[in-house]
Order: structure tokens, then C-alpha cells, then sequence
């Protein structure tokens, strides 16, 4: 059972506008109408944008590249001198509106391409961060992001318009750590510094990402809460939001509402969070590659596949992960490794093929 699903058979209207990439092509999956969604605007099999101009029709044949990558549903405005951002904003607009007026409660799945690869000129503000120093490339970057940052706020000068600000929430959030291995310009694994590394990687700059919430009349502008979350947690916090009490789901639900931390509830990270990727992304750098790991409190263990080798890190102490521990805390790493062990046993969790030995890697702490 999706979210989606679960609010439209509390009544919602669910609309997904953008990127989607949650199925491989020609699987169910691929299409978001399948997972519960009411309408599905350019979300299909692809993880990227054929481009982002609708003057190349949001397609990928100006670089050679198979259709699958063209961007569906905005023919509209294909041949039209405009950024895939806009488009996308203005058609998210308009079924916002569409809904207000049918008087029908609604979810907005905003998932924005941008600042995915491969990058281009928005040549809203391209020129100006050029003209800043930036070359060619973290230009066109700079541009993606202040790209999306107009969307928000234009979604958001909707909702006022609309009358419906005051009640509507609005979750901004980052599916991983900013791109660093490759694409960008500069030393690789520097983009999210203080944050070790990014996009790929079990360390800070792959899996700590940013978020906004607005809540009018609960969240405080300008608060800060300090406790991790994990996107997991986005599941039950939104059917919460939603007053949906009681979704049927044919699956065991992960993660817990954060509603509580939104209203300024005081508490400390005491449950522990997994991550688990068996699969070699492609770049080679810091926390890339196959691995899984486990945070606890103020300490991250993370046990690489490959080799069996464990880094252990504080990071209230050592956000930058500079220090890897695991020599000096035996007994820490053994606790963590068993607590990863037991989740990774309790989901099932497909471990990778040691190809010499024919048979998957141990488990940690086997």
C-alpha cells in the first residue's frame, strides 16, 4: 500500500508532477498511476531529463540519447522557450487550482529533475553566476537550484492566492547528498563539505539531506530540531498531517510520525536508523560502494561489503568523518554490528555475491 494510496481512500486528490524513477522500464512501477496516484505529469522509468529546454521538447535526442529518456506529459510546451523547472511548476500550479475549486483535499508529489545531470542553462540566472566567478558548469548548477528555490516559492504564492495556505503543508526534503564523484567541477567528494563525501555514498554528504517543514499554527518559523529523521518516517508523519488514523496496508510499516518533533517535543535519538545499498554504484570514493550501516545515537557503523572492513564514527564529534574509530572501539563496533546484524536478518536483506567464494558476504558481526 503507497501514500498515495492510503489518502486517496481518505479522499484525497493525489497528483505526482515530475521525476518518479520508482520502477524499471516496463515493469507496473514505472508508471505512477499504478502506485495510486490520481494524475502523473513526466514521471516515468528515467532517473534524469532528456533536457531541461522545452525548445529540445524535453528530450534527449540533442545528446544522442535513447527516448526512454524524454520527459512525458508536457507536449504542451514542447518548442516553447522555457525550463523544464517552470513547466513543471506551472502545471503543479494549475492542479493545485484545479483541485481548490473542486473542493477536493489534495497531495502534491513535487519531485523537481533539476538538479539532476544532465545539467543546462537556465538562462534566467546563468549569466549571473557566471558573472560571480563561477565557471561553466557549477553555473549552470547554481542555476538549477535557484531554479527550484523560485518553484517553491511559487507553489507557495499559489497556495496563498488560492486561500488555502493556512491549511496546507509543505514538506521540502532532498531524495540524497548533493552530487560530488563526478558531473561537478572542482575535487571530487568537496561539494557538501563540512560533509564527508555525497550522492552514493553511507557517509554524511550521501545520506544526511536537507528539510524544510511549514505547518502554519504548529511548526514555529525558524525552529530547529536537532533529532534525525528518516524518510521512512515521511509515511506515517503525512497520513498524521492528513488525520488519517487507521490506513489498511498490506505490508509492515517502517518508521515512526515526527508530528511530535514538529510540535516541539523534547527527546533524544535513541532508536537507530539502517541503511543497506549491496550494490556498486559506479564512482569510487569516500563511504562508496556496496555497504551497510547502522546510526545510533551519536555513533555511525558502517560495514563495506567488498572487504568486511567496518568505520566507525562520533558524529556529534567528528561530522566531517575524518576519524575512523573502529580500531580503538572494538566493543562499540561489536554492539552496533549486532544490532545491524539483527535487522538485516529480521527484513531478509539481500546480500551481495562473494563471486571466489560462490556464496553471499556474511552478515556483520558473523
Amino acid at each position: 500500500t503507497t501514500l498515495p494510496m492510503a489518502l486517496r481512500q481518505a479522499g484525497y486528490r493525489a497528483i505526482h508532477m515530475g521525476k518518479a524513477h520508482f520502477g524499471a522500464l516496463d515493469t507496473p512501477g514505472a508508471d505512477p498511476l499504478n502506485l495510486g496516484f490520481d494524475v502523473n505529469i513526466a514521471g516515468h522509468a528515467a532517473g534524469g531529463p532528456g533536457s531541461y529546454l522545452g525548445t529540445q521538447n524535453f528530450s534527449g535526442a540533442w545528446r544522442g540519447a535513447d527516448r526512454v529518456w524524454d520527459v512525458p506529459g508536457l507536449e504542451h510546451y514542447h518548442g516553447q522557450d522555457i525550463f523544464l523547472t517552470e513547466a513543471l511548476t506551472l502545471e503543479a500550479n494549475r492542479l493545485v487550482a484545479e483541485a481548490v475549486r473542486d473542493r477536493v483535499p489534495f497531495f502534491l508529489y513535487m519531485a523537481h529533475y533539476a538538479v539532476h545531470v544532465p545539467f543546462a542553462e537556465d538562462k534566467r540566472y546563468y549569466q549571473k553566476y557566471r558573472d560571480a566567478g563561477l565557471d561553466h558548469t557549477e553555473a549552470m548548477y547554481a542555476g538549477l537550484v535557484e531554479g527550484m528555490d523560485k518553484s517553491l516559492g511559487d507553489i507557495l504564492d499559489n497556495l496563498e492566492r488560492l486561500g488555502v495556505a493556512d491549511n496546507t503543508v509543505v514538506l521540502f526534503m532532498s531524495d540524497n547528498g548533493g552530487l560530488s564523484a563526478h558531473g561537478r567541477s572542482g575535487a571530487p567528494h568537496t561539494h557538501n563539505a563540512p560533509l564527508s563525501s555525497g550522492k552514493g555514498s553511507a557517509h554524511e554528504g550521501g545520506i544526511r539531506v536537507p528539510m524544510l517543514a511549514r505547518w502554519p499554527g504548529v511548526t514555529k518559523p525558524a525552529a530547529v530540531c536537532a533529532r534525525y529523521l528518516i524518510i521512512e518516517d515521511f509515511f506515517l508523519t503525512i497520513l498524521e498531517m492528513a488525520g488519517v488514523k487507521a490506513a489498511k496496508t498490506v505490508q509492515p510499516i517502517d518508521g515512526l510520525s515526527f508530528v511530535p518533533l514538529l510540535r516541539q517535543a523534547a527527546g533524544r535519538d535513541d532508536r537507530p536508523l539502517f541503511w543497506h545499498y549491496p550494490n556498486n554504484w559506479g564512482p569510487k570514493g569516500p563511504g562508496i560502494g556496496a555497504s551497510s550501516a547502522i546510526r545510533l545515537g551519536d555513533w555511525k557503523l558502517i560495514y563495506y561489503h567488498a572487504d568486511r572492513r567496518y568505520e566507525l564514527f562520533n558524529i556529534s564529534e567528528d561530522l566531517s568523518e575524518t576519524r575512523n574509530l573502529a580500531a580503538d572501539q572494538p566493543r562499540r563496533v561489536a554492539d552496533l554490528a549486532a544490532h545491524l546484524r539483527d535487522f538485516l536478518e529480521r527484513v531478509a536483506a539481500q546480500m551481495p555475491l562473494d563471486k571466489p567464494a560462490g556464496k553471499p558476504v556474511p552478515l556483520p558481526g558473523a
